[in-house]
C-alpha cells in the first residue's frame, strides 16, 4: 500500500482509481462487461496477469465483487455501490480528456482491436431492419486484423475476426484512422463517404440510412479545445 502521509481524501481516491487499467476496467463494467474474457477482448493490450491483479485489487478496495453466474457457474465481476458511484467521475474525466488532452493522443494509443470493440457496441441497432444484418469492415492499411464482421441479430451484436460464413449486407472499407475520425465525430460520415475516405457498398436501404445507424462514440459531440486559455 502506498502511504502519502496526507489525510487528503482526494489522494486516497487517486490511490484506488489512479491506475489506467483500473479506469478502463471500470469503463467496461459500466458498459456491461462482467467476465474476464470480455475485459480481455475490450482491452487487448493488457496481459492476463495484469488484468487478474487489477481485478483482485478492485475487489480488495471494494469497487467490485466476484460472483458465480447462476447460468453456467462461471465467475462474474459486479460493481458494488462504491464502484457505481464512480460512474459520473469517470464520465467527467473522459469529457475533460476529450476537451483538454485530445492533442496528446498519439499513434501508440490507437489499437484496432480495442477500437472495433467500441465500434461494434455503438452500432445503433434500433435503426436496422428486423432480422439478421451482417456488416463487414475492411481496413485498407492494416496488415493484421484487417477484416471484421458485425453480426446483428435482434438485440445482440457479435464481433468476429473470422468469416462467420454469412451473407454480408453491407461492406465498409476505409483506412483505420479515417474510420476512427468518423466514429469520434471529427468527420461526418456522409462527408467521409463523399470523399471516399470511407467506402460503403451493399443493400440500398442500409446505404440510404447510414447516417442513422452508423456507429458513433457516445462522446462524439464533445469537441476539443483548440487553444489553451
Amino acid at each position: 500500500m502506498n502511504n502519502t502521509g496526507s489525510l487528503c481524501p482526494a489522494s486516497k481516491s487517486a490511490g484506488i482509481i489512479g491506475d489506467k487499467w483500473i479506469l478502463l476496467i471500470l469503463r467496461e463494467l459500466y458498459f456491461g462487461a462482467t467476465r474476464f474474457n470480455e475485459f480481455q477482448r475490450a482491452l487487448p493490450r493488457v496481459s492476463p496477469t495484469i488484468l487478474s491483479k487489477r481485478l483482485k485489487k478492485m475487489e480488495a478496495d471494494g469497487l467490485i465483487i466476484r460472483k458465480t453466474s447462476p447460468r453456467d457457474k462461471t465467475k462474474e465481476y459486479r460493481l458494488t455501490r462504491c464502484g457505481r458511484e464512480l460512474a459520473p467521475i469517470i464520465e467527467h474525466m473522459a469529457t475533460w480528456g476529450l476537451r483538454w488532452a485530445r492533442r496528446q493522443i498519439c499513434e501508440e494509443d490507437f489499437d484496432v482491436g480495442a477500437f472495433m470493440w467500441d465500434f461494434h457496441r455503438t452500432l445503433d441497432i434500433t435503426e436496422l431492419p428486423d432480422g439478421e444484418t451482417v456488416l463487414r469492415v475492411k481496413f485498407r492499411d492494416q496488415d493484421k486484423l484487417d477484416s471484421w464482421w458485425l453480426v446483428v441479430d435482434e438485440t445482440i451484436v457479435d464481433l468476429c475476426t473470422d468469416d462467420p460464413g454469412k451473407d454480408v449486407d453491407l461492406y465498409i472499407t476505409a483506412d483505420f484512422h479515417a474510420l476512427v475520425a468518423v466514429w469520434m465525430g471529427d468527420t461526418d460520415v456522409q462527408a467521409a463517404i463523399t470523399s471516399e475516405d470511407v467506402i460503403i457498398s451493399g443493400e440500398s436501404h442500409l446505404m440510404r440510412s447510414v447516417n442513422s445507424w452508423f456507429p458513433k462514440s457516445p462522446m462524439a459531440e464533445i469537441r476539443p479545445v483548440t487553444a489553451v486559455k
